[in-house]
């Protein structure tokens, strides 16, 4: 089965595997795989040979609570149908190109 590398990965599991592995200086494993004297420090102090995931380490929920929608309905005194149409996500606008519709 292939490696599912992402694309600006410059390592292989191999190549990770023989940094961590080798007993050469930083330099030389760098010039060695034509990379950065980081990635090597890098793949040196980690134990696997997998990429880590990326995102945020606990995800939070983007979904309203009853807490939310209580508290904003008591500040804002509106019924709740409005109070569930105001706390609604919006999508959001591209202002980069307004104004320049007349050229």
């Amino acid at each position: 089965m292939g490696q599912v590398l992402h694309g600006r990965a410059t390592t292989t599991e191999a190549i990770r595997r023989a940094i961590q592995n080798s007993q050469e200086s930083l330099r030389a494993l760098s010039k060695r795989y034509g990379i950065n004297q980081k990635t090597v420090i890098k793949w040196k102090g980690r134990t696997s040979v997998a990429d880590l995931p990326t995102g945020p380490k606990d995800p939070k929920s983007t979904v309203l609570s009853i807490e939310v929608i209580v508290a904003f309905r008591k500040h804002t005194l509106l019924p709740l149908d409005d109070c569930l149409y105001a706390l609604q996500p919006r999508p959001r606008c591209d202002t980069r190109n307004q104004g320049q519709a007349g050229l």
